[in-house]
C-alpha cells in the first residue's frame, strides 16, 4: 500500500490553496503537482520534513501545464526530476514562452510576485503522455484520465491501492475551499483560452462513473464522497455559465460582467459559510476576472458556431 503525502504549498502564505502529494511507492517517491515556482521553497521543506530533497524525485506527474500545478517542473527538472505530462502540453514546459505570454495577458506585472522564474524543462526531461497511458514509476502504476474543460490538456491520474482506486484530479473536480463541505460549494476556475463546459461535463461523468473511493484535487486536500462532490461541482458549473451568459444579455461590457459575478459568486461564496477572511483568497479578484473572460470566449465561440 503506498503512502501518500499531502504537502501544502502555502502558497503566498495561505494554506491550504495548492498541493504537492508525495506517493511512496516500493521503489521510491513520487510526486504529483510541482506547484508554482514561487512556492519552490515550500515544497522543499514540505520534501524535506518526509526525509526527502527535490533531487529524491525522478518522476513528477503534473496534471496539466498551467503555472499553480506545473510552474516549478523546469525547476524540478534542473534536479534530475522526468515530468510526465498531457502530450499536447509537452512543448509547453520544453519551451514556455507561449505559457508565461498568456498568465502575462491575465496577471501583468503580478507574474513574478505570483508564479516565480518559469523554467524551461529539458526535452529529454519531458514525457508526453496519452489518455488511457500507463505510467510505471516507483513501483506504482497510474493510469492517464484524459479530462478537458478546465484546460484541453488536463489529465487525471487514477491509482489503484488496497484500500480502493483513488484519483489525483488536477481541476478536473474543480477546488475545495478549507472548512466548506463540497455538498455546499466548490470554488470554480474556468479560465481561458480552453475552458469549454460540455467538455467538462463529460470529464466529470466519466470520472464519476469510475467510482473512485477518494479524490485528491490539487486545491485542497482529498474528497472521500466522490459522487457527491460532483453533483455539486455539475450545479455550479452550469449555474456560473448561465448567470454570465443572462447578464451579457443586458451589457456587452466585460468590466460590467465582472462587477456584476462578483458580487453574485461572493454572495454564493458567503451563503455557503465562507468568511470574510477567506473571501480574497479562495474568490479573488484575479479569479472573478479569469472566470468571466473564460465563460465569455466560451459562449462567443458557441454562438459563432
Amino acid at each position: 500500500m503506498p503512502t501518500i503525502h499531502t504537502i501544502d504549498l502555502n502558497y503566498l502564505g495561505v494554506p491550504e490553496t495548492i498541493a504537492s502529494y508525495l506517493i511512496v511507492g516500493p521503489e521510491g517517491p513520487v510526486l504529483i503537482e510541482t506547484g508554482p515556482e514561487s512556492s519552490s521553497r515550500n515544497l522543499t521543506e514540505g520534501l524535506n520534513r518526509l526525509g526527502y530533497e527535490p533531487k529524491d524525485i525522478a518522476h513528477a506527474l503534473v496534471t496539466h501545464i498551467h503555472l499553480d500545478h506545473a510552474g516549478a517542473a523546469g525547476w524540478l527538472a534542473e534536479h534530475g526530476t522526468t515530468i510526465h505530462v498531457h502530450e499536447f502540453g509537452a512543448k509547453h514546459l520544453i519551451d514556455p514562452n507561449k505559457l508565461i505570454n498568456s498568465a502575462t495577458r491575465i496577471y501583468g506585472d503580478q507574474m513574478d510576485r505570483l508564479w516565480g522564474k518559469i523554467i524551461p524543462v529539458p526535452e529529454e526531461r519531458v514525457r508526453a503522455v496519452r489518455d488511457g497511458e500507463t505510467i510505471s514509476v516507483g513501483g506504482l502504476t497510474f493510469t492517464a484520465i484524459e479530462t478537458p474543460g478546465h484546460a484541453r490538456h488536463h489529465h487525471a491520474f487514477a491509482l489503484e491501492t488496497a484500500r480502493g482506486r483513488i484519483c489525483f484530479t488536477g481541476d478536473a473536480a474543480a477546488m475545495l475551499v478549507p472548512g466548506i463541505p463540497t455538498d455546499r460549494y466548490v470554488s470554480i476556475p474556468t479560465p481561458p483560452p480552453e475552458f469549454d463546459l460540455i467538455a467538462w461535463l463529460r470529464s466529470i461523468d466519466r470520472l464519476d462513473d469510475a467510482r473512485f473511493k477518494t479524490l485528491y484535487p490539487t486545491h485542497f486536500g482529498p474528497v472521500h464522497t466522490a459522487a457527491g462532490h460532483f453533483v455539486t461541482l455539475r450545479r455550479m458549473l452550469r449555474s456560473h455559465v448561465e448567470f454570465i451568459r443572462t447578464m451579457r444579455r443586458t451589457t456587452s461590457d466585460e468590466s460590467e460582467l465582472v462587477r456584476k459575478y462578483a458580487i453574485w459568486t461572493r454572495r454564493q461564496a458567503v451563503n455557503a459559510g465562507m468568511s470574510e477572511a477567506q473571501i480574497p483568497h479562495f474568490v479573488s479578484d484575479n479569479l472573478l476576472r479569469m472566470n468571466v473572460t473564460g465563460i465569455v470566449r466560451y459562449l462567443s465561440q458557441r454562438e459563432a458556431n
